[in-house]
């Protein structure tokens, strides 16, 4: 993965490289605690099996969405600035998935202040499960110079 993609390095229909990471229970349960969900499913064996028929405690979405967070930026390196995320979960992850990212390049735009815009559409899969899609727009740098945190007010549009 990139530590300074700029926005010449893209192309649409460019494969983002894929991210592989075993869910352990560590995992899930820090997940939901940085996150303040104390919903026991999250943490409680028995009551994630027992009360809601699930085969073992699931991620949670604040968890789910900084993995496509650390996805995208791993792929952008510290310059990339997501703008909007949005995503659909289709099954749940469980301790013992190993959670692959694999992304593809859906547009790629030019903008103002030297920084374009870079929409990327994502999966994750568990084995034969198809978990969470993802449709990100994440702010790119046009030249080394450029840096889409330092925009701010009328200048951030995402």
């Amino acid at each position: 993965m990139s530590a300074d993609l700029l926005l010449g390095d893209v192309s649409v229909g460019a494969d983002l490289p894929v991210l592989e990471k075993e869910v352990q229970p560590v995992t899930v349960v820090l997940g939901a605690m940085a996150s303040r969900d104390w919903r026991p499913q999250h943490h409680d064996y028995k009551f994630a099996t027992g009360n809601n028929g699930l085969d073992d405690i699931i991620m949670n979405t604040p968890n789910l969405a900084a993995w496509f967070e650390r996805y995208l930026t791993d792929w952008t390196g510290p310059k990339g600035r997501l703008g909007r995320i949005k995503f659909r979960m289709k099954d749940s992850l469980y301790p013992g998935d190993t959670m692959n990212f694999a992304g593809k390049v859906t547009s790629v735009e030019a903008a103002a202040n030297g920084v374009g815009w870079v929409e990327v559409s994502i999966e994750l899969t568990a084995g034969d499960k198809s978990c969470v899609g993802c449709e990100a727009r994440i702010a790119v740098p046009e030249s080394a110079e450029a840096n889409p945190w330092k925009l701010k007010g009328g200048d951030w549009k995402p």
